[in-house]
């Protein structure tokens, strides 16, 4: 097996499916950014943020799905792979329409704990609102996607993914400026084109099944067989994602309370940080599925091959993209907002810009690793430890007057970026231990 051709086979369709995450952030932003008022910026930032914070703590319908389909492929069990497919998409189902019944007592509490402004407030309601009515769809469509990874493929993954993203970036144009609807047209697009989503995952997955849906049985959800070892990865995996969500609502909740201009920009320079992650988290799908892959067949050597040509690539993408940030940064800010207060105060925060690939860039190939070898439960404690470590530094002012002062914007992003990196050196750290144990254990 050429391994250098097999990541890229894998790695590129992930990243043409994960660029049109930013572009559809950048899209949302855009037009909020053209509105007239850094108001409907922030409400993008807050509002998407809300969405976010619940999406992530499920996000181990993506991740533990890829993981666990990844060895039963590799092992060659193909029921295990249906029951995780059914598993995995119905549990999504169920999640998704509690979470819209609980909808209203989730939506206060994040604005608790974000604190916007008033104005800002009430748009960030609206739009949430709005898209939460797509929740189940989402979330099937997340664990689809997870097994379609974990199945070595991500060119369905990325249609479903791009053809979603297109959907919604023509409905929200077509809301806001044909249709006159201001700001809530961005989120009538977002939550129906999710909607559109499900759809065509169900294509895809027939795909698989001679033109059929695979059948469900009694037991795909009741049976213990199988079932512990499932909830044991995806408990793991969403605490994880908990840690997560903290330091991120936390960043969005910070720069609120620093003024409305300061919520702006911050929105502005996440995307700096979430275009890179997208194209980084292509590299990762593949670590996810090489790596579980390789650990389901017990192919010990292709497993530590596979780590450090990943390790590589990684290092490759992470070099250019400091590249493009160093001399590129003013550019694509001002193609995002034309607001000329919100860029000054992003210009003068560009080297937390410009450090943001190779700050990061361990963090997400080695998350791919873990994630694939399904060492969900190492991966939870690193990133507890990076959590804690990012709120020291933003509320320990250690002699100052006040001990657990608010910080200021650039002490937020030493800790965001201290975050990551410590996340980043643990888990490498960690690699040569946890390849170890597997071949002991094999």
């Amino acid at each position: 097996m050429n391994l250098n051709r097999e990541i890229l086979r894998l790695s590129i369709p992930a990243i043409i499916s994960n660029i049109t995450v930013p572009i559809l952030g950048l899209s949302d932003t855009t037009i909020s950014g053209h509105l007239g008022s850094e108001i409907y910026i922030g409400a993008i930032a807050v509002g998407t943020m809300m969405f976010n914070v619940i999406f992530w703590l499920f996000g181990f319908l993506r991740m533990g799905t890829t993981g666990l389909t990844a060895q039963a492929y590799g092992a060659g069990d193909n029921e295990s792979c249906r029951q995780l497919l059914v598993r995995s998409s119905m549990l999504g189902v169920i999640i998704g329409i509690a979470i819209i019944l609980l909808h209203y007592p989730l939506r206060e509490l994040l604005l608790l704990l974000i604190s916007p402004d008033a104005s800002v407030a009430q748009y960030s309601s609206d739009y949430f609102n709005i898209c939460i009515l797509g929740a189940p769809a989402l979330l099937f469509n997340m664990s689809v996607m997870g097994w379609m990874l974990g199945m070595q493929n991500t060119v369905r993954p990325m249609i479903i993914s791009v053809s979603v993203n297109v959907i919604n970036i023509a409905l929200s144009l077509a809301f806001v400026f044909l249709m006159d609807m201001g700001f809530n047209g961005v989120a009538l697009g977002t939550m129906l084109s999710n909607w559109c989503g499900v759809a065509i995952s169900l294509w895809f997955v027939t795909r698989y099944y001679d033109g059929r849906l695979p059948s469900i049985k009694r037991d795909d959800l009741l049976k213990v067989s199988g079932m512990g070892r499932f909830f044991k990865v995806n408990t793991d995996i969403m605490l994880r994602s908990a840690c997560v969500m903290s330091v991120s609502l936390s960043v969005t909740a910070i720069g609120a309370q620093l003024g409305a201009m300061t919520l702006a920009a911050n929105a502005i320079m996440m995307q700096f940080f979430i275009l890179f992650s997208y194209f980084m988290d292509g590299f990762a799908f593949a670590a996810e599925a090489l790596s579980g892959r390789f650990a389901g067949a017990k192919d010990l050597p292709m497993l530590r091959k596979s780590v450090g040509y990943l390790a590589v690539w990684a290092l490759g993408v992470a070099l250019m993209f400091t590249v493009v940030y160093v001399f590129g940064y003013q550019y694509i800010v001002r193609f995002i907002t034309s607001e000329q207060d919100v860029v000054a105060v992003v210009v003068d925060h560009s080297l937390w810009l410009q450090l943001i690939p190779i700050v990061t860039v361990a963090a997400f190939i080695f998350d791919g690793v873990y994630i694939g070898l399904t060492a969900t439960r190492r991966m939870l404690w690193v990133t507890l430890s990076s959590a804690l470590l990012f709120f020291a530094i933003c509320f320990l002012h250690i002699g100052g007057d006040n001990l657990f002062a608010l910080p200021d914007n650039d002490t937020l992003w030493v800790g965001f970026l201290a975050y990551l990196l410590l996340r980043g050196l643990l888990l490498g750290i960690g690699t040569p231990k946890l390849l170890q144990s597997i071949v002991k254990s094999s």
